[in-house]
């Protein structure tokens, strides 16, 4: 199925599938790089996010713009998205119906991406992406390859921002993604049109 960064934005923009759209300020479809190497994928909009549209923004986005700058990444590199492009109210978990209705809108972004490798944040990504069966504390920090793309759980940094304990860990595995995306070769080619 061929698409184009028009049409899935434009998708997102009209999706009326849960009820979550009608009480927010702004979808979050994503932002970065279209031709990006690195897509990071995390749980969904917060407060931040919902208020500008924009994924990561808050205080765990300043934080993971930190993360990436200490293996030498910038943001304007990589494709930021969440599972869902909604902020669920109060910020609790997407439903696995509310995950449902938005996977399709992240398989498009990631069929335009062709990212080589995928940086999953925290359970929720985890569990949509990899399989519900997983738990965070015993998945990240271990590559699992599909459809040749190599993809990484690590913990979400709002969790780190709740529990700095787990920030060891999640240096290990950014030490992990920065060799790992220093063993591949460039990306051929380039995608038509923006994000």
């Amino acid at each position: 199925m061929t698409t184009s960064w028009t049409k899935v934005n434009a998708d997102i923009a009209g999706c009326t599938l849960c009820q979550i759209s009608n009480g927010i300020k702004n979808k979050v479809p994503g932002q970065g790089n279209p031709d990006a190497r690195l897509m990071i994928i995390g749980e969904g909009p917060g407060a931040d996010e919902d208020r500008q549209g924009l994924a990561f923004v808050g205080a765990a986005g300043q934080l993971l713009t930190r993360m990436l700058a200490a293996i030498g990444v910038s943001r304007e590199e990589v494709f930021i998205g969440n599972v869902v492009k909604c902020r669920p109210p109060g910020n609790r978990v997407p439903t696995d119906e509310e995950a449902g209705n938005c996977l399709p809108f992240l398989r498009a972004q990631t069929a335009l991406i062709r990212p080589q490798v995928i940086l999953l944040l925290g359970a929720t990504a985890l569990k949509h992406i990899l399989g519900p069966e997983l738990r965070i504390t015993r998945a990240r920090g271990q590559f699992v390859e599909r459809k040749g793309v190599f993809i990484l759980p690590t913990f979400h940094p709002a969790a780190l921002l709740r529990d700095p304990a787990k920030k060891r860990d999640a240096w290990e595995d950014m030490q992990l993604l920065r060799d790992k995306l220093t063993s591949l070769p460039e990306k051929p080619g380039t995608n038509e049109g923006r994000a």
